[in-house]
């Protein structure tokens, strides 16, 4: 059952789909008030997610900075560049000691892995735990590098990644609702962009089956993109 907030929301929310400015001015207007939200914008794509030529995947570098920090581990087995990823504000790095704790407690807390390709045979044993949760260093996504320090870095000044879910549909957190209207915009139109240029040649017709913007608990509204 929805809430009360909510169900007044909808029920003056556009129907048709409207321009991204309109949107996020919409969005904006009926935030609540006592609560930050993170704005969420989800696409779903023509393509066909049971076939593997057909996978998005890909990053993007938010201009106006993430939606919140994200906790980053980096596995290296070199004790410089763990202190100098820890100094850039990884929160947790270390060698194949690591990868063993994480094995033992099947568990890891993070957003984002990044690992030297040096350690990815170790990481590797850790699929099982890291893989369901999307933690696996994957090269297409940048998150496995000779020099970790630069990516946690640029993780840390907008570059997050994105990835297709089985029914075919992509969502990302891009901004929060106090941001001012053009980060929001500028944030979104930089992951559309970035999500067209990760389209597989194998998709046929239409990418954007639908745009919707919405706050974590709002309704969605879709945008002509």
């Amino acid at each position: 059952m929805r809430s009360k907030f909510y169900r007044a929301i909808k029920e003056k929310a556009p129907v048709e789909a409207v321009d991204l400015n309109v949107a996020v001015a919409f969005i904006r207007e009926n935030a609540r008030k006592n609560f930050n939200e993170t704005v969420e914008v989800h696409i779903r794509l023509g393509v066909n997610s049971k076939k593997s030529d057909q996978m998005v995947r890909g990053t993007v570098d938010l201009p106006a900075g993430p939606s919140k920090q994200q906790q980053v581990v980096v596995f290296t087995a070199d004790a410089k560049q763990q202190k100098e990823a820890l100094s850039a504000g990884a929160f947790k790095t270390g060698g194949e000691e690591l990868v063993d704790t994480i094995i033992k407690e099947s568990k890891l807390a993070a957003d984002v892995t990044i690992a030297t390709p040096a350690m990815m045979p170790k990481v590797a044993q850790a699929a099982k735990i890291l893989g369901p949760k999307g933690l696996m260093p994957n090269p297409k996504t940048g998150t496995v590098s000779d020099d970790p320090v630069a990516v946690v870095k640029q993780i840390f000044s907008g570059k997050v990644s994105f990835k297709m879910d089985q029914q075919g549909n992509v969502h990302l957190p891009v901004a929060k609702i106090n941001w001012e209207s053009d980060k929001i915009i500028k944030n979104t139109q930089s992951f559309l962009a970035a999500l067209k240029n990760a389209r597989p040649p194998a998709a046929k017709g239409e990418f954007f089956k639908s745009v919707t913007i919405k706050t974590t608990m709002g309704p969605g509204i879709r945008v002509s993109a």
